[in-house]
């Protein structure tokens, strides 16, 4: 035991029955508990507050639920293992009763390691950039080809309408996030999920809230290279050579290349790329052969995610008749390029880009997708990394190919300095040096305003924030619903 109480890294499956979590209503906490009880386990949850959907779906499952927090809660649940989820800081009244009672508990990542990775083979999707997408699809894949595999996701998959599936096959696909795991756990999550396969998509800078630099930030991936075992797999993206460079210190599993640009070599590299109405049609040319294929999205990015995904498909021994139909028939994630509506001809796309690399690609996707419609690109900076001036150079060169710029101010943030924040009016001007019609405000109602008034029949009004962006689409929406051309 230490002051962190009864921390277990693994638990035998059989040895637990009931299984309280402690910040059940998030997206991850939420779906994994849904897991857990597909799965047979005694499941209970409490959170601060809890809204709709997730609070639909947990009642749907069958979890109970309390809010708010109260140590009594564990008498009522009288759990033999607590999950803390992420969000939890030390002095939560259920983790400070846990530690105190001597509770067994655990980490969620490393939770769904022990329960539900235990003799199974992990395919584990990890990269700074498109880990939700190419989870998505790798799951989707695999229960096209009849496999039956679990999968968990940062996202809502269109196909299953939900963030997890729990099936009785071999695969079980789990993206992989590098933050931290909770308060007594600052190592990245994806280390808990015993990878026999993984993705390795990219490495670019982010989560500057956890990691001091660039070397510290990549140290995270050699540990989780170094972890592969003998008969693993690690598909890496050869886009990003440091990525490849990482990728060789798996000194024990096998490593496997794939590009989408036609100036890199790789072992799986796509040809003869072309976008239409129906997605993104395209030739992967592997070992001994080239094999058409259709992908139903827009972006040169999401085709070089397919192909990781293919190179990792083909490793498992699925044919590629079998890996076309799974791409062909892929519906995509919520808030990725997602249409939300068009009213008076102005079609308005959620998505959750906010590094200034996926902000670059979604505008490029969507250009691609809809040549001929001007585009409004409208940006709130709002996770730790987007809000601090690391990227105040890149931000203003990633919205090429939009016509307008509006961009959120985000509130002040105690993690981040004011010497450090984002300079949203230098990043306006800059565009607008570059012949972008930029503007910005730190009232949300105000860029509604100046959007539902500006937009016009024909737009394409790309919204991008990893938030809810203080209900700025629904509002936008509702704004130019109402609107009288």
């Amino acid at each position: 035991m230490t002051d962190n109480g009864l921390v277990l890294d693994d638990i035998a499956p059989h040895s637990v029955k009931r299984i309280h979590l402690v910040g059940v209503a998030g997206t991850g906490m939420g779906s994994f508990a849904g897991m857990l009880k597909a799965a047979g386990y005694e499941v209970t949850g409490s959170d601060a507050n809890v809204y709709p959907p997730m609070s639909d779906m947990l009642r749907a499952w069958g979890i109970d639920v309390m809010t708010p927090y109260a140590a009594e809660n564990l008498d009522r649940a009288r759990p033999d293992l607590v999950i803390i989820g992420n969000v939890i800081r030390r002095e939560n009244p259920e983790a400070t009763a846990v530690r105190e009672r001597r509770i067994q508990q655990m980490s969620f990542p490393a939770a769904f390691g022990s329960l539900l990775l235990a003799g199974k083979h992990s395919v584990v999707i990890t990269g700074t950039h498109g880990k939700t997408t190419t989870s998505a699809l790798m799951a989707h894949v695999l229960v096209a080809a009849g496999t039956d595999p679990s999968f968990l996701v940062g996202g809502v998959t269109l196909n299953y309408d939900g963030n997890f599936r729990y099936g009785n096959g071999e695969y079980v696909v789990v993206e992989g996030d590098e933050y931290d795991t909770a308060y007594f756990d600052k190592g990245p999550k994806f280390l808990h999920y015993r990878a026999r396969t993984a993705i390795l998509t990219s490495i670019e800078f982010d989560h500057a809230d956890i990691y001091r630099d660039m070397p510290h930030y990549e140290s995270a991936y050699v540990r989780l290279a170094e972890s592969l075992p003998m008969d693993g797999t690690l598909v890496v993206c050869a886009s990003y050579p440091n990525a490849v460079a990482i990728a060789r210190r798996a000194n024990r599993a096998r490593v496997v290349t794939y590009t989408a640009d036609e100036h890199v070599a790789a072992d799986f590299a796509m040809r003869d790329l072309r976008f239409d109405a129906a997605g993104a049609h395209f030739l992967v040319h592997e070992p001994g052969a080239e094999v058409q294929m259709l992908l139903p999205m827009s972006g040169r990015h999401n085709v070089e995610n397919a192909l990781g995904v293919y190179a990792v498909a083909r490793s498992l021994g699925l044919t590629s008749t079998q890996i076309a139909a799974g791409f062909a028939s892929f519906a995509g994630v919520k808030r990725r390029q997602e249409p939300r509506g068009e009213p008076n001809g102005i079609l308005v796309i959620d998505d959750f880009a906010h590094h200034p690399t996926a902000v670059r690609e979604t505008i490029h996707a969507i250009r691609l997708r809809y040549p001929n419609r001007r585009l409004w690109a409208v940006f709130e900076p709002r996770s730790n990394t987007s809000r601090r001036n690391i990227h105040q150079r890149e931000y203003a060169e990633s919205f090429d190919g939009a016509q307008l710029v509006s961009l959120k101010v985000p509130e002040p943030h105690d993690k981040v300095p004011a010497n450090e924040q984002l300079d949203v009016p230098a990043v306006a001007e800059s565009l607008r040096e570059h012949g972008i019609d930029g503007d910005y405000s730190s009232e949300v109602g105000e860029l509604v305003q100046r959007v539902a008034t500006g937009a016009r029949r024909g737009d394409v009004v790309l919204v991008m924030s990893n938030g809810a962006f203080g209900g700025f689409i629904p509002s936008l929406l509702g704004a130019l619903e109402s609107r009288r051309d």
